[in-house]
């Protein structure tokens, strides 16, 4: 692989397991903190630059907000390897469960949702559920209560979060679900609740979010300059049959990608992923053919301007 300074170098993402899928969709999703360390080590070492991390439940795979779960995850990965870890502030849990992560492990970039969606938005349609046996209850009973609530981020969770994330210099990664969320990130900023280089999100593909096309990848990404008029990086994740294609999409006019387990269970028509690093591989495969070069971390660091992995608290 070259080493050119010409050489574009793009941010690889690995989301390794989420809080959407659950233990009887796949045989193949990690669920202890084991297992969601050593995805997220296999991802490093097929080219990810940055773990999305969620925690979950050992003995049943249920997400779960535990700080000592998601500290066992992270000092696992820290240990091993030097990703950057992203945590994730959306997970289980209620709004100061979800945002506790920050304050007590102080992670370089910890996600920022911009707005509210249909709690069942986050489900598409690239799991057959038909004839499934559940293995544990609470995958049956967490499916139908989903149906029924919002997945709540309104302006005072983001002024909150954003305060939370700026005083343990924690860098934003903005997580856009739609297109009329920009709107939303202009107003941390003119608030003065995050800063220029912004890290944007484009999550794609949810039920009630932006569909996941290269046409309105293309749109909402105008949108952004026109709207924001400052200065960012960005990056795209896109849920279901449409990861890899919207990764080479995104590859193809300038972003980041990211993919994972907690996006899609699939590496391709009708076939499961075996790991994370299975998706992170076909990522870098599209990457080289486009003459692109994986991030490394420090790469990623330097490029998200990061405040260090020796700055964290785990």
């Amino acid at each position: 692989m070259t080493t050119d300074k010409y050489v574009r170098k793009a941010i690889i993402t690995a989301a390794i397991t989420g809080a959407v899928h659950s233990p009887s969709m796949s045989e193949y999703l990690p669920l202890t903190p084991e297992q969601i360390t050593d995805e997220a080590v296999r991802s490093y070492e097929a080219g990810a630059a940055i773990a999305h991390i969620h925690a979950r439940i050992p003995e049943t795979g249920e997400p779960t907000p535990k700080l000592e779960i998601f500290r066992e995850i992270v000092s696992a990965i820290k240990k091993r390897c030097n990703m950057i870890i992203c945590i994730t502030t959306g997970g289980a849990g209620n709004m100061q469960e979800r945002i506790a992560v920050v304050s007590e492990f102080k992670p370089e970039l910890a996600t920022l949702n911009c707005g509210s969606t249909n709690g069942g938005a986050i489900f598409t349609k690239t799991v057959n559920k038909q004839n499934r046996v559940f293995k544990f209850a609470w995958e049956e009973t967490r499916e139908k209560v989903l149906e029924g609530v919002i997945f709540e981020n309104p302006f005072k969770i983001l002024r909150q979060y954003a305060q939370i994330e700026k005083d343990n210099n924690s860098k934003p990664e903005l997580e856009i679900w739609d297109t009329g969320q920009i709107n939303a990130v202009r107003w941390l900023v003119e608030e003065g609740y995050v800063e220029p280089p912004l890290r944007l999100q484009f999550v794609m593909g949810s039920l009630s979010g932006m569909p996941a096309t290269p046409e309105t990848l293309l749109y909402v990404l105008d949108q952004t300059k026109k709207v924001l008029g400052v200065e960012f990086t960005w990056s795209v994740a896109s849920s279901g049959r449409s990861q890899l294609t919207m990764a080479a999409v995104t590859l193809a006019v300038g972003g980041d990608v990211r993919v994972g387990m907690e996006d899609s269970l699939y590496s391709g028509y009708g076939k499961l992923a075996k790991s994370n690093a299975e998706q992170v591989g076909k990522v870098v495969q599209i990457a080289e053919a486009l003459s692109i070069q994986p991030a490394t971390p420090e790469d990623a660091r330097q490029m998200l301007k990061l405040k260090g992995l020796d700055k964290v608290n785990f």
